[in-house]
């Protein structure tokens, strides 16, 4: 089962450009108060993590996910990298970019959850509990974001 999310949004960035880019290319720092992350690591190549899910039934769920961050004039790019023998797991796509007085983001969540088949109503019902959830929740992760993101901008 594949569930999908997306957040673009501009925040205010009163420092100088060199700060700006310095800030959207570190991602263990732009991504520090972001509630909903967890054991978030970062190196040169990108960034890695744990997305909390909470599923009906199956509690807090943690998708791994991995990242490649690739630093562009204006910004950073985050290409996502499958992850393998895993039930569960969530691909993290993004783009950072200063623009004047503005940092333009723009994500993208795409989780990939093992469910045991649907047999007859009960699996289905049950299949379908399960995608609304994680629905809900990676939008509400998306919606966060911003507010995440600005705390570790005025640090």
């Amino acid at each position: 089962m594949i569930v999908e999310a997306t957040q673009d949004f501009t925040l205010p960035w009163t420092g100088d450009d060199a700060a700006a880019l310095a800030f959207v290319r570190n991602p263990a720092r732009a991504l520090a108060r972001v509630r909903f992350l967890r054991d978030l690591r970062a190196d040169g190549e990108g960034v890695r993590g744990e997305l909390l899910v909470p599923l009906p039934g199956l509690g807090e769920v943690d998708l791994p996910f991995r990242s490649v961050l690739t630093a562009t004039p204006d910004g950073a790019i985050l290409t996502p990298e499958a992850i393998s023998g895993e039930r569960a797991w969530v691909e993290v796509a993004g783009q950072a970019r200063l623009d004047g007085n503005a940092l333009h983001f723009a994500f993208q969540f795409r989780a990939h959850l093992a469910t045991p088949d649907a047999q007859g109503w009960g699996g289905a019902a049950f299949e379908k509990m399960i995608r609304a959830a994680a629905g809900r929740t990676l939008d509400r992760v998306a919606r966060e974001l911003p507010t995440g993101i600005m705390q570790a901008a005025q640090e």
